[in-house]
């Protein structure tokens, strides 16, 4: 049975989620700007091909704190006025 804000079919439950969202935001949040600087880095030190593959995994970072925030605003609003830690 699947609880307000979670999608069908997965596992986890809004009051104790499968994944930590606060943790992960954070971990991409560093990849995003480490990859960016070695990318900015690379480029300026005639590494193209590596500094293409850096870029790539910086769009991977972003692409990843877009997910974890929409997943974090769904939390908010089916439990709006609780705070969670940064592991939960």
């Amino acid at each position: 049975m699947t609880q307000p804000g979670q999608p069908k079919g997965r596992r986890g439950t809004v009051g104790h989620a499968y994944s930590a969202l606060n943790m992960r935001a954070l971990m991409a949040g560093f990849g995003l700007v480490f990859m960016v600087v070695l990318a900015a880095l690379l480029f300026r030190a005639d590494q193209p091909v590596l500094a293409v593959l850096s870029a790539i995994f910086a769009a991977v970072a972003l692409i990843d704190l877009i997910v974890v925030g929409r997943r974090l605003r769904r939390r908010h609003r089916a439990e709006p006025g609780r705070h969670y830690s940064l592991f939960e």
